[in-house]
């Protein structure tokens, strides 16, 4: 037997959470050791090397297999599947129908992976990205910042989303950086700033001030004193 539900418990959302402990040592984890939060044993794989540690939680019918890690305050739930060589950490959710992380993928930071949506390969979610609905991300693909791809959309290979972008509907992402969005019927500019251009909504340049040219005589006049100019002399 892997692990062992404790006596310890908790309550998250009307759900008592039981903290596992380690009966074997394996994988890094020492017999004896304290994990993380599932709500039964059917949570976390008897077999492999899947584990929960830390205040992470696992509840519902979500399933952690394989190599897979729920770290920190992530939280699985519902029908979730975690599994491969996968990591779940800091505060990500991942839960849904048939949302799934595999593969050596990583969901971290306040990323939410729900819904039917699948994160698998080498691919990455972060920040405060969203991936939902019956979107995929995979490949070496990384969706970060606000971020979100959700319907039926697939990011793949080498591409990216980041910052505000969204990528829904069908759209296929497999190669570059997606990383705003805009409206249709938005006045958007390209201004050049130093070594980048800035994309601005309704720009509009500032005016400058006219520069106004003064003899000596009208700045002594305006100032209301003499002004005396001394030579320097040539030695």
């Amino acid at each position: 037997m892997k692990f062992s539900l404790t006596k310890n418990t908790k309550v998250e959302r009307g759900i008592t959470l039981y903290q596992i402990k380690a009966e074997e040592t394996k994988n890094g984890i020492k017999k004896g050791e304290l994990g993380g939060w599932i709500e039964k044993k059917k949570n976390l794989d008897m077999c492999g090397n899947a584990w929960v540690s830390g205040n992470a939680w696992v509840s519902g019918d979500a399933w952690v297999y394989g190599n897979a890690r729920v770290v920190g305050n992530a939280w699985v739930f519902g029908n979730a599947r975690v599994s491969g060589d996968a990591w779940v950490s800091g505060d990500a959710w991942v839960f849904g129908k048939y949302a799934w992380v595999s593969g050596n993928a990583w969901v971290c930071g306040n990323a939410c992976v729900y819904g039917n949506a699948r994160v698998f390969g080498d691919a990455q979610v972060s920040g405060n990205a969203q991936v939902s609905g019956d979107a995929w991300v995979f490949g070496n693909a990384c969706v970060r910042g606000d971020a979100q791809v959700c319907g039926n959309a697939c990011v793949r290979g080498d591409a990216q989303v980041c910052g505000n972008a969204c990528v829904c509907g069908k759209l296929k992402l497999e190669f570059g950086c997606c990383f705003g969005r805009k409206r249709k019927d938005w006045n958007v500019s390209e201004v050049e700033n130093e070594e980048e251009i800035l994309l601005i909504k309704d720009y509009k340049p500032s005016e400058e001030e006219p520069i106004e040219e003064m003899t000596l005589e009208e700045i002594c006049k305006a100032l209301g004193k003499t002004i005396k100019i001394k030579k320097k002399r040539n030695n």
